[in-house]
This record gives C-alpha cells, structure tokens and sequence, in this order.
C-alpha cells in the first residue's frame, strides 16, 4: 500500500468517525433568548462538531408542542413554570432543570427623548399603539401586564394595547413603528452595555415578577448534556450577561413541587 493511498484512507476514516460521532440537538427556545442561543449554538458547534437546531416562539406554545410530543431535545423557557411541569409530568428528564438567565423588563421606544423615568407617555396616552407580548404564553408579556396594573393603566390602556404572539413580535410591533412604544426585553435593544437608539425605561424589577428562565433536558443524549454544559460555561454566562440578563449558570435546581 502506498503513502498516499495510505494517507487517504486514514483521512477518510477520520472523517467517517467524526460523522459518527457527531449529533443533532434540537432545541426549543424562547423568543427573547434566540440572538444569544444562536451565539452560544455555533460555539457549540464548532468546539463539538454537533449541529444545533434551534426552533424559537412564545414559552407557552413551545410548551404546548412539547407536550404533544414535538421532538426537541432540550426546551429553553422564558420562565421557571413551565420546566417545572415538563418535570413534574414525566416529560423532562429528572434532576436536569436549572436556571440560564434572569430577564429584564424595558419600556423602549426608537424615538429619542419619548420614553422618561416618569413614565409619562404611558400616564398621559401620548401614543397610538402600546405593544406588549401576549400575558398568557408570554412570560415576558405576563410581566408587563403585572407591571400596568401596579401603575393603575391596565384597564385604562387596554384599547390602545396591542398584543404580538411572543415578545419578538412585540419588538417588530415598535421597531416598525406601528406602535410607538412597547414592553420589551431588555436582550432586544441593550448589547455591551449600551441601549439602542431610542429612550427607554428599565422598569424596576419590584413592578413585577422575577423572570427567571430556565432549561431542562427533554432528550437525554451526550450532545444535548453537552450543549447544557456548554451554557453553563463561564464564557456562555459573559455572553448572557452582555445582553442585559442577569446570569445564574448554577447547578440544576432541586426537584419540588409547588
């Protein structure tokens, strides 16, 4: 056997175990985590070789798909509550549930000088449209409706409010302009420390609930155990943190019931 028929044959088998070996690992995320989840998935994939499949929409229907046995192998909420469930029901494996990231809620809007600390464009219905996530599978949306009502304008703005299917589309409502202003995560217009062009409104966190996100292992595998690893790395947690989220890349949380 020759050097270079030699040499062809061990690249060839070289490659057909890394083929081998590599995985797919389908995820489920929730909207407002998808720029950073496309991030951490190509480091993933270029430091493993496994693909990454990333599937985003509002924590609710996610949920809903989950449990109608849509095959994702790893379910990244926008809350604590539906990852509990997916344990709790027998859907999630054991033991796997932990926290990635603590959401921020922002009043934005991409005009300069609209939005202040008082809250006035709110208090005074200087707009045409608010746009908020949808409260009942949106956790982000959920926040901003406990954040209104705390201020007394729920009722009172419910005509003026429009509601997108996840918080994405809430954020496409304000960047568009069809509506002037919008409850947003603060992952959408904050990077390295700086806001997008606009004014804003961070809302202090006791208006509402903690927006504690987590994940859980759906599909026990190597890879998916690897990609949770991979999130729970201190270079996954910087990049978290350069969003805006506040960043808890602990140890899977105990298993209890509520």
């Amino acid at each position: 056997m020759n050097t270079r028929f030699r040499c062809s044959l061990l690249v060839g088998l070289l490659t057909t175990a890394t083929s081998l070996s590599a995985d797919e690992v389908r995820v489920a995320v929730a909207t407002n985590f998808i720029d950073v989840m496309g991030q951490l998935a190509q480091g993933f994939e270029q430091q493993t070789g496994h693909k990454v499949i990333l599937s985003s929409g509002a924590t609710g229907k996610l949920y809903a798909q989950i449990k109608n046995e849509a095959p994702f192998d790893v379910f990244f909420s926008a809350d604590e509550e539906r990852p509990l469930l997916l344990e709790q029901e027998g859907v999630a494996v054991p033991g796997s549930r932990f926290t990635y990231a603590l959401g921020k809620l922002v009043l934005w809007s991409p005009e300069p000088g609209y939005i202040d600390e008082d809250q006035s464009a709110l208090r005074e219905k200087r707009f045409r449209f608010l746009s908020i996530a949808n409260p009942a599978t949106a956790p982000y949306g959920r926040a901003a409706r406990e954040v209104l009502e705390r201020l007394g304008l729920w009722d009172e703005l419910s005509e003026q409010t429009v509601r997108g299917e996840n918080i994405g589309q809430a954020y496409q409502y304000v960047y568009s302009g069809n509506a002037q202003l919008g409850f947003v995560a603060k992952a959408q217009v904050y990077r390295q420390g700086e806001y997008a062009d606009g004014s804003y409104w961070q809302v202090p966190d006791e208006l509402y609930s903690p927006i504690v996100q987590q994940a859980v292992l759906l599909q026990d595998s190597e890879a998916a155990r690897a990609l949770l690893d991979h999130v729970r790395s201190p270079q996954a947690v910087e990049l978290i943190e350069s969003y805006g989220y506040g960043a808890e890349a602990g140890e899977p949380v105990a298993r209890h019931a509520h």
